[in-house]
């Protein structure tokens, strides 16, 4: 009996030592969420006009034609977007004589160019203007290939290949243009 009173006294001993079985943590989980808005940003141009100063050639075998204008580049800094297939596009418009009376035989009121938007995707967005003597047709838009990835990069927009229709002398005044940059997602074909 002594032994069995031992082994009982035993029993209660390890039984107040272990902790009561009711529950005293408890765990939950509860889940956070957002959203993230496609977003593409053009960074906003070095300088918003490209000046390129006297375009005709005032000596020489050449007075009164285009003279040979350089390249002229703007970048867009931390230009981005932050989701795939994205595409950049450029739509030009030639320099057209402020002037708009119709050019007389052997002279034009057009300057053409190439305007390239470059850095972004494996293919350039260019477009070529080629506006006729009298300034019209003056419009032209290029795409690129589209960028599969989301990026941030610089792009650089470039004028290059200045021409006048026909290389006709030019028609006295100023000239404007424009070149607009949109950075887009893929367009989708239509059904």
């Amino acid at each position: 009996m002594k032994t069995l009173f031992l082994t009982a006294t035993a029993v209660a001993l390890v039984a107040a030592a272990t902790p009561a079985s009711a529950q005293d943590t408890d765990t939950g989980t509860v889940s956070v969420t957002g959203n993230v808005s496609r977003l593409c940003i053009l960074g906003a141009p070095a300088s918003t006009v490209i000046d390129l100063g006297q375009m005709a050639e005032t000596s020489g075998a050449r007075v009164g034609k285009l003279t040979t204008i350089g390249n002229k580049s703007v970048t867009l800094p931390g230009s981005f977007c932050n989701f795939a297939n994205s595409v950049v596009t450029v739509d030009a418009t030639a320099l057209v004589a402020s002037d708009t009376t119709a050019a007389q035989t052997g002279f034009a009121r057009a300057v053409n160019f190439t305007a390239t938007a470059s850095n972004w995707a494996a293919t350039n967005a260019a477009a070529t203007t080629g506006a006729d003597r009298q300034g019209a047709g003056a419009t032209a838009t290029g795409s690129g290939s589209v960028q599969p990835l989301p990026k941030l990069s610089d792009i650089s927009l470039t004028l290059s290949a200045y021409s006048a229709p026909g290389d006709l002398l030019m028609v006295a005044g100023g000239y404007t243009g424009s070149v607009t940059v949109t950075l887009a997602p893929q367009a989708t074909p239509a059904p």
